[in-house]
């Protein structure tokens, strides 16, 4: 039977949702049936998971997709203490049991995860739809450069100032780092450290400070562990001086070193 007939028929059906969580080549697959379920060469763990069902008001608030799970939930455990740096996708898949046609109902990424009980955690995610449909970052006309360290606009290869290291000891908050004991206070400092995770991905975390060895973390230290291997990057103030010594990408400056301090719509007419 098609997955039509069976979705009207008042005895035939046998609905099951499927939950498939990716990130790179990281997957994270959950269903609501009593046993697991394989499909297109991926187990998809029977487990206590459901949720709100799926809404198009127009509204970004109204239409974000609640999973509730288990609070051991694979996937929920990556955001307990932080946030992950690189979204987590979700493909939402309604099927019949011993069907072949699996029909994809939604499509969106983690927006946040909550334990709203010992017992459960509850995922709220957002459509695709809804995060195209936020406004984006505009570039401003400013002294500093509004340009992402290392993004398309900025140009710096990343992987010429690469610093690999280890931790020697961390505190919750800050980490000992012996390597960033070559470079200047402040070096690091808006910066960021990465680790490999999974399979062929990495982490990444902020360094909000850097002093000797030393650099603080934003977000604090979950995740890392003494004797672990990090490669850290430096930071920029978005000054054209640091942008010019410390990576020769004067050319690439966004912003306007020279702008005028006296604004031309002060409401002055001379100017």
């Amino acid at each position: 039977m098609t997955f039509d007939a069976r979705e009207t028929s008042l005895a035939d059906g046998q609905p099951i949702r499927l939950y498939l969580f990716e990130r790179g080549q990281d997957r994270w697959a959950y269903c609501t049936a009593d046993r697991d379920i394989e499909h297109a060469g991926v187990l998809y763990v029977s487990t206590s998971i459901t949720d709100n069902g799926t809404r198009q008001t127009g509204d970004i608030e109204a239409d974000a997709f609640e999973i509730i799970g288990p609070h051991d939930l694979g996937v929920a455990q990556l955001y307990r203490g932080m946030i992950v740096s690189r979204e987590i996708t979700l493909t939402v898949r309604d099927v019949h049991y011993q069907d072949e046609e699996p029909l994809v109902s939604w499509v969106g990424r983690i927006h946040g995860v909550e334990w709203t009980a010992e017992d459960r955690c509850k995922i709220t995610c957002q459509s695709m739809q809804a995060a195209m449909a936020q406004p984006g970052l505009r570039l401003s006309w400013s002294r500093n450069c509004p340009y992402a360290l290392y993004g398309r606009g900025c140009g710096v290869d990343k992987t010429q100032f690469e610093v690999p290291g280890t931790i020697a000891g961390l505190n919750g908050l800050s980490i000992e780092v012996a390597a960033l004991n070559g470079f200047a206070d402040d070096y690091f400092t808006g910066g960021f450290i990465e680790w490999p995770v999974g399979d062929a991905e990495v982490e990444r975390r902020t360094i909000e400070s850097h002093t000797g060895t030393t650099a603080v973390m934003f977000g604090g230290t979950a995740g890392l562990v003494q004797g672990q291997a990090v490669t850290a990057y430096p930071g920029c103030p978005r000054t054209i001086e640091v942008c010019d010594s410390r990576f020769n990408n004067a050319a690439n400056y966004g912003g306007v070193p020279h702008l005028p301090g006296r604004s031309p719509f002060d409401g002055n007419p001379i100017f």
